[in-house]
């Protein structure tokens, strides 16, 4: 299973189409908020599920803030990740992840990727591919595979 995680495109969604050339087939595509109302554009883009969280420059979204679903073996939690205090660090999310179950919890907002595992749970950001905010400040999305033993693998990508 190949998962594209995009987050943090504010409508700007040239390096999403590339992006998502670049990478197909996929099996899902996850975006992490702030599509800036292009949700219905970006579910056209890709004949996989999409899944949408809100974000907070999502005004008027009927998005969700959060959602909850399985992929594989794992229990995943998505969120933008502002009402999580993600500026700040993500200990919040990683108490989110514990109290309900999660093994991966994926956000956006801070526009610089992240990836970390601890006692079980993997918080990510796949940064973003519009305004990023890293050192170097290239594009960046994540890949995450699932192999046939059922393991999750984790790619930051840059454009």
């Amino acid at each position: 299973m190949k998962i594209l995680i995009v987050s943090d495109t504010h409508g700007r969604l040239e390096n999403l189409e590339r992006v998502i050339e670049m990478t197909k087939p996929i099996d899902a595509l996850i975006h992490l908020g702030d599509v800036e109302g292009q949700e219905d554009y970006i579910r056209r883009l890709v004949p996989c599920a999409a899944y949408m969280v809100s974000g907070n420059n999502d005004f008027f979204s009927m998005l969700p803030r959060e959602l909850e679903f399985e992929l594989g073996k794992y229990k995943v939690l998505i969120t933008h990740g502002h009402y999580y205090y993600v500026s700040l660090n993500t200990e919040e999310l990683r108490r989110q992840a514990r109290s309900r179950g999660k093994d991966i919890v994926m956000f956006g907002h801070t526009h610089k990727p992240y990836l970390d595992t601890e006692d079980g749970i993997t918080i990510l950001n796949p940064g973003s591919l519009s305004y990023p905010r890293q050192e170097g400040r290239r594009p960046s999305y994540m890949i995450m595979t699932i192999d046939e033993a059922g393991e999750a693998r984790y790619e930051i990508c840059y454009l």
